[in-house]
């Protein structure tokens, strides 16, 4: 896949303190990661919930569920993020 590909990250809502609202703050490791390879990424809401998929060319190159990602934080550490990032630069 070239560098700076355009990566469509696709969310449904999760579960925390009682709501069930589409939330970000799980997505910021992966969006660092993600930039720091000079990806562009678009977030969208899906109505799924607990889904988080990147979607490369119309492909879906990874899934995983929202509340296995870690809170926060830059992504280094976590080995989901690592795991996206390998299959964006993966993706035809």
């Amino acid at each position: 896949m070239p560098e700076n590909a355009v990566v469509t990250l696709r969310y449904g809502p999760y579960e925390s303190c009682g709501l069930v609202e589409h939330r970000t703050h799980r997505l910021q490791g992966l969006r660092i990661v993600l930039m720091a390879d000079g990806h562009d990424i678009i977030l969208e809401e899906i109505p799924d919930w607990n889904i988080v998929e990147l979607i490369v060319n119309g492909e879906n190159v990874f899934h995983c569920n929202i509340k296995d990602l870690d809170f926060g934080g830059d992504g280094l550490l976590d080995p989901l993020c690592e795991e996206a990032k390998k299959a964006v630069l993966n993706a035809y």
